[in-house]
C-alpha cells in the first residue's frame, strides 16, 4: 500500500498519506503507476460522456475532459513535456539543456510542443464516439503511466544525482514490469469487451477488441522511442522526461484509437 499510496500522491491530486518514501517504496509505485493512470481517466472521462445527456459539439467535450486531467495532474506531465522540449530543442550538450529544464519559464519548443499535443489528443478524442472515447481515454492514461514503469527500469540511469529521476531509476524488476504490462493490455481487452461492440464496427478496419491492445503497445513504443532519445542526449531520466513520456504515450495511444477505429 506504500507504494500504492505514493503512485497516487506523486501523479495525482487525490489526497493519499505517504508515510513511507525511498527507493524500494518508489519502485512499487512505478510498477503501480497504471492504477493511477486508471483513477485519473475514469474521473476524466465523464465530460466525454456529456454528448449522451445534452447534444453538443464534440470538440468541447473532449476540452473539457483533457482540462479536467491537466487539473487532476497538477499540470505537472505538461509541464514535464515542455521543459524536455526546451532542453532538446535547445540544442546544447547534456549539463546545459538539463540547466535549462530546470527553469521555471517555458521557451518556444515548450510552447510550441504543448499546442501541438493538446490540440492533437482533441482533435483524437473528439473523433470517437462518447463511450469509446471515454474507454480510449482511460486506455490512453494507464498506457501514459506504464511508460513510468518501463522508463524505471534497471539499466536507464538518473541524469542527476538528486531529484525525482534519482528516486526512481532502476527501481522496478522485470517481473513487475512485465506483470503490470500484461495488466495494462487486460485493461484494455476488458474495456473493449464491456463496449460489446461488433468486429467491424465503426468508421476503420479493426474492430475496438485489437484496436486498445494496439494503443497501449502504439503509446509504449512512441514512449520509449523518446526515452531512448532522452539518454542519449542528457544521460538518463529526471522528474520532465518522465512527464513527457506520459503524455508521449497518452498521445500516441489517443492517435492511434482515432486512427484505427
Amino acid at each position: 500500500m506504500d507504494g500504492l499510496r505514493f503512485a497516487i500522491g506523486t501523479l495525482s491530486v487525490f489526497p493519499v498519506r505517504v508515510s513511507r518514501v525511498d527507493r524500494e517504496v518508489a519502485g512499487r509505485a512505478m510498477a503501480l503507476a497504471p492504477l493511477a493512470g486508471l483513477a485519473l481517466g475514469v474521473v476524466a472521462a465523464v465530460p466525454l460522456l456529456l454528448p449522451l445527456v445534452s447534444p453538443g459539439p464534440p470538440l468541447l467535450a473532449s476540452a473539457l475532459s483533457l482540462g479536467l486531467l491537466a487539473v487532476l495532474t497538477r499540470g505537472l506531465h505538461l509541464d514535464g513535456l515542455a521543459d524536455l522540449a526546451d532542453g532538446l530543442g535547445s540544442g546544447k550538450p547534456a549539463p546545459q539543456a538539463l540547466d535549462i529544464m530546470k527553469k521555471s519559464d517555458i521557451g518556444p519548443f515548450g510552447v510550441l510542443t504543448l499546442v501541438f499535443t493538446l490540440l492533437i489528443q482533441a482533435a483524437a478524442l473528439s473523433d470517437l464516439p462518447a463511450w469509446l472515447g471515454a474507454a480510449s481515454l482511460v486506455t490512453a492514461c494507464a498506457t501514459g503511466r506504464l511508460a513510468l514503469t518501463w522508463a524505471c527500469r534497471a539499466g536507464v540511469p538518473a541524469a542527476r544525482p538528486d531529484g525525482l529521476g534519482a528516486m526512481v531509476a532502476a527501481t522496478v524488476r522485470p517481473a513487475a514490469r512485465w506483470t503490470t504490462t500484461l495488466a495494462t493490455l487486460a485493461l484494455a481487452l476488458a474495456l473493449a469487451a464491456g463496449l460489446r461492440v461488433s468486429p467491424g464496427a465503426g468508421h476503420g478496419w479493426l474492430p475496438v477488441a485489437v484496436v486498445l491492445p494496439l494503443a497501449v503497445v502504439a503509446g509504449l513504443a512512441a514512449a520509449m522511442t523518446l526515452l531512448g532519445h532522452a539518454r542519449r542526449r542528457l544521460g538518463g531520466i529526471t522528474g520532465d522526461v518522465l512527464g513527457a513520456l506520459v503524455e508521449t504515450a497518452t498521445t500516441a495511444a489517443l492517435v492511434t484509437c482515432a486512427l484505427l477505429t
